[in-house]
């Protein structure tokens, strides 16, 4: 009988959430996604060291300031050039998330990150750029997209993320699962059972909405907690997937029932919500789990960008 990962991936596109080569390797999904959290683990891998040399040379050739900085961003694309040569399908590669309420500024940074793929030698239809789901963001995307750059929406917890982005015809989006759950635990002060955890009711109300009124942005489920979450939404349009989830879907036999599917959602009677920068404001702020936790996405995603400018700094020394 087919594996887990295998039923899954005949109704779901499965992506790797991982910045390791050898991870991705092993599994072969079609395509990958990394964040600061990932390559920063990764940069400390000693397997890895030769890509962070590269990348730290690559940055002091621009410039005696903000080496390390600098070398923050070639670092991930040295990674997502890597990754691009074993999946079949695309990298998403992380902005910034210091420029999260930055629209120019995130639009410059994108530009930059795909212009070092370009003269890498990759394609930008490989590429997504992604970008913490504020306003701003999405209004960054907006333009982006215009300009063929194609955008994954991420740290997206609300509706209201959601329709902003389909309606700035963003690529994909990624709604974090766990943490959704992760917030609804300790609110509630209890679990949930997969069907009705919270994190998969958001994703499967972003996957109804888009289907049923026409939009082509894709969803990608993200931050699992366990596999359960994973195979209740079977049939979203992609999941990433960490891999100790995907050994464990690997390894098991256990039938996959489809759980999302177009053609029913296309009949569902799901109002259309008219979204502008007012709406979205307000729909923000009366979600309590979705303030908290971009405002905590952002932060980590911070954290995560300066501990890694840190490992990079101190290892400038040692280049000859």
């Amino acid at each position: 009988m087919a594996s887990t990962l295998d039923q899954l991936k005949s109704m779901t596109v499965v992506v790797a959430d991982t910045g390791d080569l050898q991870q991705v390797g092993t599994f072969r999904p079609r395509d990958a996604t990394t964040n600061p959290s990932l390559i920063a683990a990764a940069a400390g891998m000693p397997e890895y060291a030769p890509l962070v040399e590269s990348a730290l040379r690559w940055s002091r050739a621009q410039g005696p300031k903000d080496i390390a900085a600098r070398a923050v961003d070639r670092l991930a694309v040295e990674f997502g050039l890597k990754i691009l040569n074993i999946v079949e399908g695309r990298v998403s590669t992380e902005v910034d998330a210091r420029l999260s309420f930055d629209t120019a500024a995130t639009v410059d940074r994108a530009r930059s990150l795909i212009a070092q793929y370009e003269r890498a030698g990759a394609s930008r239809e490989r590429v997504l750029i992604k970008i913490a789901g504020t306003w701003e963001g999405i209004c960054a995307a907006k333009i982006l997209e215009q300009e063929r750059i194609h955008c994954n929406v991420t740290l997206l917890f609300g509706l209201h993320q959601a329709i902003a982005s389909a309606e700035a015809n963003v690529t994909l989006v990624s709604p974090f699962v766990g943490r959704i759950l992760d917030w609804y635990r300790k609110d509630a002060a209890r679990d949930f059972v997969p069907s009705e955890d919270p994190g998969v009711l958001s994703v499967a109300s972003v996957y109804n909405y888009y289907k049923r009124h026409g939009y082509a942005t894709e969803v990608m489920g993200a931050s699992f907690r366990n596999t359960g979450e994973i195979l209740e939404l079977a049939g979203c349009d992609l999941l990433t997937i960490s891999p100790a989830f995907l050994s464990q879907l690997d390894s098991s036999t256990t039938p996959v029932v489809r759980k999302l599917d177009p053609l029913r959602s296309r009949g569902m009677d799901i109002p259309k919500i008219p979204m502008n920068e007012e709406t979205f404001q307000r729909m923000h702020a009366e979600d309590r789990m979705a303030t908290d936790k971009l405002a905590d996405g952002i932060e980590s995603f911070n954290k995560a960008l300066i501990g890694l400018e840190t490992q990079l700094d101190a290892r400038i020394a040692s280049l000859s």
